[in-house]
């Protein structure tokens, strides 16, 4: 078993922003929950405010186990998973926390950043992520970018 070279993060970010053509303003790491047609499962990924609007991007991976069974019992390997909303349809997207410490103790669960778009037909809808404490930044970049395009 061979071990993956990790890229340094600034590399990462550099070769990203220059295969996008947009600039990565803020991002954290997140689970997507719904809110996007075709994506019917939760998915890890990164959720990213650009210079262009929101991006989710999911990077596929699968574990050998996983490898081994999909190359025995038959089936595709996992694909990358994108979701791009442009700033001018972004509406508005905020951070729903618990504000119960009963069930922040009992029963705690990440924040959920919620992101209020329309779609390509005008209807208005809405994406759904667990995400990080620490996702303020990614929040006020998309606030920022949605008050002044």
């Amino acid at each position: 078993m061979t071990r993956q070279h990790t890229k340094d993060p600034q590399v990462f970010w550099r070769d990203y922003e220059a295969r996008l053509g947009e600039q990565v303003l803020a991002y954290t790491l997140g689970r997507y929950i719904r809110g996007w047609e075709g994506f019917n499962t939760p998915l890890w990924g990164l959720l990213i405010a650009t210079s262009r609007g929101f991006r989710f991007h999911h990077f596929p991976h699968e574990s050998w186990i996983e490898a081994i069974s999909r190359t025995t019992l038959g089936g595709d390997a996992p694909q990358e998973r994108l979701i791009f909303i442009p700033q001018e349809q972004l509406i508005a997207a905020d951070l729903r926390e618990e504000t119960s410490w009963w069930k922040k103790l009992f029963s705690p669960h990440p924040p959920l950043l919620a992101i209020r778009y329309r779609d390509d037909a005008g209807q208005e809808q809405e994406l759904v992520a667990e995400t990080e404490r620490k996702a303020a930044a990614l929040l006020a970049a998309l606030d920022q970018r949605r008050r002044d395009p």
